[in-house]
């Protein structure tokens, strides 16, 4: 299959890297600095280099705030039998968006960062497909998401975000408010040493990437609840009301089972 893969950041480069030896694939990048260490690939820096290589499938990996946008730029290039697809982490608005073009798409989202997670072994990550598109598209990144050894979900484009504002957002802000408030130990306990590795491991994956998740429209009503539960649990601190703590820690304990 001739695939072609839009952005060569960390997830465009880890596509490439993954289908090259199998597909013929091409890379778009407007950056030529961007495309110093693609090998094994067709590397185009104008849009109509890709008149030529006729892409049965395009992978946008850009990032979420220019996903759309690149779409709109790329599609008159492309056949009216090629697949476009996503790999966004929010999926707001992008269900309107394909339908208006009347092209094949399919949308996932592998929930796992190149910054963060080990690439050689992605058996504990997961991803997601969304259930809606394409059936032949699903099938293609279905097979390759299994053979990476991913745990593989369905949801709808309104289920992905739901999902994805709760079990990205709430340990993110958890995770920035911990940063935000750390200071540096001379004989840091465990979990305070295991807290700070896990700072560190999402600060260090690209802005972009944590801006995508920061701004779900759905994420302000999770960082509200946190909120509610750090008022709580201050007014338990200030009075001292050991029996509202033990009923406190038994809530939070029953969530955690």
């Amino acid at each position: 299959m001739r695939i072609l893969v839009l952005g060569a950041g960390k997830m465009g480069s880890f596509f490439v890297d993954l289908l090259s030896f199998e597909h013929e694939t091409a890379v778009y990048e407007v950056d030529p600095k961007r495309l110093r260490f693609m090998y094994n690939t067709q590397r185009f820096t104008s849009l109509d280099e890709i008149d030529a290589f006729d892409p049965e499938l395009v992978i946008n990996a850009v990032t979420l705030k220019y996903t759309l946008d690149v779409f709109r730029q790329v599609i008159p290039h492309l056949s009216k039998d090629c697949i476009i697809s996503d790999i966004s982490s929010v999926k707001t608005g992008f269900k309107e968006f394909y339908e208006e073009t009347g092209m094949r798409y399919v949308s996932t989202h592998p929930m796992f960062g190149p910054t963060f997670a080990n690439l050689g072994a992605l058996s504990q990550e997961n991803a997601i497909i969304i259930n809606e598109g394409d059936y032949m598209g699903r099938i293609f990144f279905r097979d390759l998401y299994s053979r990476l050894g991913l745990n593989i979900c369905e949801y709808s484009f309104q289920g992905h975000d739901e999902t994805m504002s709760y079990s990205l957002s709430i340990p993110f802000v958890s995770t920035f408010v911990f940063a935000a408030v750390m200071k540096h130990q001379d004989a840091p306990g465990t979990t305070f040493k295991r807290h700070l590795q896990i700072a560190r491991g999402v600060l260090g994956e690209d802005d972009c990437l944590l801006r995508e998740i920061l701004y779900n429209p759905k994420t302000k009503d999770q960082v509200e609840q946190i909120r509610q539960e750090l008022k709580e649990l201050i007014d338990i601190i200030s009075s001292h009301d050991e029996e509202a703590m033990k009923h406190y820690l038994t809530k939070i304990r029953e969530n955690i089972k």
